[in-house]
């Protein structure tokens, strides 16, 4: 979801004098990596991958549009055709979609109490807006990272309208639950008379894991939020699907907010192009996402870190996250040297984890990271690990992602 507090998938703050220029650099400059995400490119490069791609997904002998028409309106009916919803809305950022969403179906519950975790989005990266903004205010089913179980959505101890639920949540390593699961949470939200709204900025890629098509998804749900640059590699944009009268009382509450925007056709279009290039190949790059994770696993055993977590063990989707035993600018700077040494950039940028000396980054597998075999991963890992600083002593195992100890690799 867009957001000027949340910071692009993998990225951390600037660390000292490695320098934002030097980091992109090196991680533009790299021949191989698992991930080249479109920040990495020129403005001309970009625009001619556009311009090189657009026509196969969109006439473009077609005018341009005009505060919502022509292409916009092709793409809103696109996307509501791949979930099975009525209609569907497009939104400059996905912060305001769901911040419409959400605010559109207190107004019709009666209640301005929203169910979610702590962890999602609206409240780790969009300044408290649901309070600020629409006077709403969140409940928490449970601050473990994870994502809640039914029983904890039956018996929170107040009524709310909405539960939200982000699929995958990001924060917590890109986790899902069971479908089985997912279906028991559904029912324990009607059960207590609320709506079901899906954080859906990375859906896309979801269907594998939950061996169900997006339609079957999205049909659990009242409403949907999805995301154009994540998973799709698009310029930006965000939809918000649902029922219709849902979706044009969010069009109205969109001008309001300020998103009825004059034109948006190289967003549009870079979104029509995410559907019909990456969104086909999502399945094999998050099969592809447990193979790079188990060669994580076993690089980094060979390589003999005293302490290490591939969380989740088997990645729900083809993002996963990587804890290690050092500080987050040591991590980043060695990523960085050996992008610039070697042409490999395995990870990106890191940052501070749940404990002190512990670091996390994350892993995306798309279309370059297909190309890597284990034996590749495992060496790019050597590489990675012989240039991070060896401690003065081995360090004591520390707490994981869960808050729990873990005694050596793994």
């Amino acid at each position: 979801m867009d957001s000027s507090t949340e910071p692009p998938d993998g990225a951390v703050e600037e660390a000292g004098e490695l320098s934002q220029a030097r980091r992109r650099a090196a991680f533009r400059g790299a021949a191989r990596t698992l991930w080249r995400p479109g920040t990495d490119a020129t403005l001309a490069e970009r625009l001619a991958e556009l311009t090189g791609t657009a026509g196969d997904s969109h006439d473009l002998s077609d005018g341009v549009d005009v505060y919502g028409d022509g292409v916009v309106a092709a793409l809103e009916g696109r996307v509501a055709e791949l979930l099975g919803t009525e209609a569907a809305a497009f939104f400059p950022t996905g912060t305001m979609a769901q911040q419409v969403a959400l605010r559109c179906w207190a107004a019709r519950t009666g209640n301005p109490v929203v169910a979610l975790h702590p962890l999602a989005h609206p409240e780790v990266h969009e300044r408290d807006a649901l309070s600020v903004l629409s006077g709403l205010r969140t409940v928490h089913p449970t601050t473990e990272r994870r994502q809640p179980t039914a029983d904890e959505i039956r018996d929170l101890d107040e009524p709310f309208g909405t539960l939200m639920l982000e699929l995958p949540l990001r924060e917590a390593g890109f986790l899902l639950p069971t479908w089985d699961g997912l279906n028991d949470l559904v029912d324990a939200a009607r059960a207590r008379d609320a709506v079901v709204h899906l954080d859906g900025a990375r859906l896309w890629e979801c269907a594998p894991h939950f061996g169900r098509s997006l339609r079957e998804v999205a049909a659990l749900a009242d409403s949907v939020y999805v995301s154009f640059y994540k998973s799709l590699n698009g310029i930006g944009g965000a939809a918000l699907a649902g029922p219709a009268s849902l979706v044009d009382e969010a069009r109205a509450w969109r001008h309001r907010y300020g998103g009825q925007v004059f034109q948006q056709f190289p967003t549009a279009l870079s979104a029509l192009a995410g559907l019909d290039r990456e969104l086909p190949r999502l399945p094999e790059y998050v099969a592809h996402a447990r193979t790079v994770a188990d060669a994580l696993r076993t690089g980094l055993t060979r390589a003999r870190v005293p302490w290490f977590r591939v969380h989740p063990e088997v990645p729900h989707t083809h993002q996963f996250q990587v804890w290690l035993p050092y500080d987050a600018d040591t991590l980043t700077r060695a990523a960085v040297r050996q992008a610039e040494e070697t042409g490999t950039a395995l990870f990106r940028g890191w940052h501070p984890g749940a404990a002190p000396g512990l670091s996390v980054t994350e892993v995306t597998v798309a279309g370059p990271g297909t190309e890597w075999t284990p034996a590749d991963v495992v060496r790019a890992v050597a590489g990675f690990v012989a240039r991070v600083p060896v401690p003065a002593s081995v360090p004591v195992p520390v707490p994981g992602p869960d808050g729990e100890a873990g005694p050596g690799p793994g």
